[in-house]
């Protein structure tokens, strides 16, 4: 999912119409739509108002969440919520689970190349 379809999805959660958001970031209606059309990115300070009416982060709107990237990605959404509790373990566990993977990524390389 790229930014003008992030745009669209939470204006439209939002209930607002193109008319609404731009009144709200004071810029004109023609801009609101070129962004959900993919034709102009707007400023870092548009975007902050944009970010600030639609309730959600500029990094979400720019780049999308963790989840969507995972899903475009291909990456196992269970892994990643795995992930997501060690990275809340303390640094000496953290480094424990780091050295585990690192280990078995080996290990697991090392048997398909002598396979």
């Amino acid at each position: 999912m790229e930014f003008k379809d992030r745009l669209k999805q939470e204006r439209t959660r939002k209930k607002l119409s193109q008319n609404e958001l731009a009144s709200i970031v004071q810029v004109h209606v023609t801009n609101v739509s070129r962004y959900e059309r993919g034709e102009n990115k707007p400023t870092t300070e548009v975007l902050n108002k944009l970010a600030e009416a639609l309730e959600v982060t500029t990094d979400y709107l720019m780049n999308g969440s963790t989840n969507q990237k995972a899903d475009e990605a291909n990456l196992d959404n269970e892994l990643l919520s795995l992930f997501k509790q060690v990275n809340t373990l303390p640094e000496e566990k953290k480094k424990m689970v780091k050295e585990f993977l690192a280990a078995f990524t080996l290990q697991a390389d090392l048997k398909q190349k002598l396979a």
